[in-house]
């Protein structure tokens, strides 16, 4: 999570959605930022709704914006899928080695999601609080020079990225039965990307 005080913005930390390269550029720029524990890191809309929305709007603005960045569903899966593919996570429970990604995301779809599936939700990571805390921008991932024009003029500043944290290459796709079945039973993912 970046805080931007002059700019009146939270870039808020959706995982796998390319912010570790966001926050290693912007960092120097931001009045607040927060790497670490994972938890405040990538504190989803209702957390920064109970502990940093009051402390923001108190001693930056009461019209503090959020943003954040949303991928396409399948394509966040695969980044999922192949991060916990990693060789150090061998024989651990979050390992998906050993496991095909419609195995994986068939898992994801179940009730109680066995470790190496349990990997959160963007819809639910963005969701409006009954209180009206809601995110003010969402720009989707696969569209970078949108996201890129919006923070050089927000920020007034030019922007260099580079990669960061990427998920080893892996040449996936769903079986179109799976790919049905997932796009049914988490519409409110895809219904949420469209939106961005």
């Amino acid at each position: 999570m970046l805080v931007f005080s002059k700019a009146k913005l939270v870039f808020l930390s959706v995982p796998k959605t390319g912010t570790t390269a966001y926050e290693k550029a912007l960092g120097p720029q931001a009045s607040i930022t927060v790497l670490d524990p994972p938890e405040l890191k990538h504190a989803p809309i209702y957390r920064y709704n109970r502990f940093m929305r009051p402390m923001l709007e108190k001693f930056v603005d009461p019209g503090i914006e959020t943003m954040a960045v949303v991928r396409e569903p399948i394509s966040w899966m695969s980044s999922w899928y192949r991060y916990r593919h990693r060789p150090f996570l061998q024989d651990t429970p979050t390992s998906t080695q050993g496991i095909s990604f419609d195995d994986f995301v068939l898992a994801y779809m179940k009730g109680k999601k066995p470790d190496f599936a349990n990997v959160g939700s963007q819809a639910k990571f963005l969701e409006p609080q009954p209180n009206g805390t809601a995110l003010t921008h969402l720009f989707r991932y696969e569209n970078q020079p949108r996201l890129i024009e919006f923070l050089e003029s927000r920020l007034e500043i030019k922007l260099e990225l580079a990669r960061e944290n990427v998920s080893p290459e892996m040449d996936l796709h769903l079986s179109p039965d799976v790919e049905a079945r997932f796009r049914n039973k988490c519409s409110e993912e895809f219904d949420l990307w469209e939106s961005g």
